[in-house]
C-alpha cells in the first residue's frame, strides 16, 4: 500500500511537470536563444507567428529589432557569460527580450525568470544592463523640439484639437506606487496626500502623446507645483531659454508668447496656462473646455505609459529608489520609440485618461498677474470678443 501511494504521488508530480513544461515551451520557443544550439534568436526572428510574439513582448518585431540595434553594442561590450538554466549563453537579442518582458509584463523577477528559464538574479542583472544601455543610446527619442519647423508642427497640431494658438505642450504628473519598510520613519516623505507611498513622474507631452520633457524621482508628498518649480524645465522657461520662439499676434499691440497648458494643480504663469478655477459663464467656460481637450493628450500619454509598461502600473515591492527613476525614464523612452516607429501595437492600448485612480485633483493658488492677463486675453480672442 505505501508503494502504491508513493507511485500515485510520483505520477501526480510528473503530470504537473508536463503541464508546466507545456506552458513554458511557447515562451522559450519564441525567445529562441535560450534553447537554441546556436544561442541566438533564430526561432524568434524567423517565426511566422507574429501574434504570439507581439502578445509576449507587446511590441512589433520591427520595433524589437530596432531596439536591439540601439543597445546591441553596449550589451555585447559588457558580456560576462550571462547564462540560462541550461547553461547556454544569452545573446544581446535574448537579453533585450528578457528586459522587455520584465518591463512590459509587470511580473515579479521570480515569475519572469520561471517563465523564461533563467534565474531571477539574472533577470535583474539583464534588466539593469538594458536600462543603462537605453540611457546611453536612445536619448534622441526624448528631447525638446530642436527647430522652428518642428515646434511649428506641434503648434499646428495643438490648434487643430480645440483652437489654442501657439501652444507647445501639455504638462501633467502621475504617481508610481510602491511599498516601503514601515519601520523606517525616513520613508514618510514618500507618503502622498492619498496616504499611499509613491514617486512622481512629471511630463510635458506633444499632441502625438510623445514625451518631450520628463522629471522623475521626487517623493509623492510634494505637490505638482513644487516639483515643477524644482525642475530644469521650469528654470529654462523662467530664464527665457525655452518657450522663447515666435509670438502670435492676438490684436494690434497684444502678442501671445509660446506656452504649455496644465491643470489646476500647477501655477498660472505667462508660459504655463491653467484653467479658470471659478469660470464665469461665457468665454471663460468655453476656454476651459478648449483647455481641457488640449491638455488631455498628457493624461492619455501617462495612462498609456502605465498600461504598456506595467512594471510601473501597480504597486512596486520595495524598489531601489535610486534605480526606479531610471527605470521609469527608460519606459518613457520606449513609449516614444513606439510612437516614432508607428508601432501598430499602440492601437490596442486603451485611451484612458485615468492614470492616477483614486487621486483627487490638486489645486495651486499661485497666480501671476502677467499669466492671468494673458489667459483672459486668450479666452476673449478664442471667443471672438477681443477688441480689434
Amino acid at each position: 500500500m505505501p508503494h502504491l501511494l508513493l507511485l500515485l504521488q510520483l505520477l501526480l508530480l510528473l503530470r504537473r511537470t508536463v503541464v508546466l513544461l507545456r506552458l513554458l515551451c511557447p515562451i522559450k520557443m519564441l525567445i529562441g536563444g535560450m534553447n537554441s544550439p546556436r544561442g541566438s534568436l533564430g526561432p524568434l526572428s524567423e517565426s511566422k507567428n507574429a501574434k504570439s510574439f507581439e502578445s509576449l513582448f507587446r511590441i512589433s518585431r520591427k520595433t524589437f529589432n530596432y531596439i536591439c540595434s540601439l543597445v546591441k553594442d553596449d550589451l555585447e561590450a559588457r558580456q560576462s557569460n550571462i547564462l540560462d538554466l541550461n547553461g547556454k549563453t544569452l545573446t544581446a537579442h535574448d537579453q533585450v527580450a528578457v528586459a522587455l518582458r520584465r518591463l512590459s509584463s509587470g511580473e515579479s523577477l521570480a515569475s519572469t525568470g520561471n517563465a523564461l528559464g533563467i534565474n531571477q538574479s539574472t533577470v535583474s542583472q539583464i534588466t539593469w544592463r538594458f536600462v543603462e544601455a537605453m540611457e546611453a543610446k536612445a536619448l534622441r527619442h526624448l528631447q525638446w523640439p530642436a527647430s522652428e519647423v518642428e515646434i511649428g508642427q506641434i503648434k499646428n497640431k495643438f490648434k487643430k484639437i480645440r483652437g489654442l494658438p501657439n501652444c507647445c505642450g501639455a504638462i501633467d504628473a502621475t504617481h508610481i506606487l510602491m511599498t516601503v519598510p514601515t519601520v523606517n520613519h525616513s520613508h514618510e516623505v514618500w507618503l502622498d496626500r492619498e496616504k499611499k507611498f509613491s514617486m512622481v513622474l512629471q511630463a510635458v507631452v506633444d499632441p502625438e502623446m510623445r514625451f518631450r520633457d520628463v522629471i522623475v524621482g521626487y517623493p509623492g508628498s510634494l505637490s505638482d507645483a513644487v516639483i515643477l518649480q524644482s525642475s530644469g524645465f521650469f528654470k529654462l522657461c523662467e530664464e527665457g531659454k525655452r518657450l522663447n520662439g515666435k509670438k502670435k499676434e492676438l490684436m494690434e499691440g497684444t502678442e501671445l508668447g509660446e506656452y504649455i497648458v496644465g491643470d489646476a494643480g500647477f501655477p498660472l504663469l505667462p508660459w504655463l496656462i491653467t484653467p479658470f478655477q471659478h469660470a464665469a459663464p461665457g468665454h471663460q467656460v468655453d476656454f476651459n473646455k478648449r483647455h481641457s481637450a488640449s491638455r488631455s493628450v498628457a493624461k492619455i500619454a501617462l495612462a498609456r505609459l502605465k498600461e504598456m509598461w506595467r512594471i510601473i502600473h501597480g504597486v512596486m515591492w520595495l524598489p531601489d529608489k535610486n534605480k526606479l527613476p531610471r527605470i521609469v525614464f527608460v519606459c518613457c523612452l520606449l513609449h516614444n520609440i513606439l510612437i516614432d516607429m508607428e508601432d501598430k501595437e499602440l492601437n490596442g492600448v486603451p485611451s484612458s485618461r485615468d492614470h492616477d485612480p483614486d487621486y483627487r485633483q490638486q489645486f495651486c493658488e499661485s497666480v501671476s498677474e502677467p499669466g492671468s492677463e494673458i489667459r483672459e486675453k486668450l479666452s476673449l480672442y478664442l471667443s471672438g470678443k477681443l477688441p480689434p
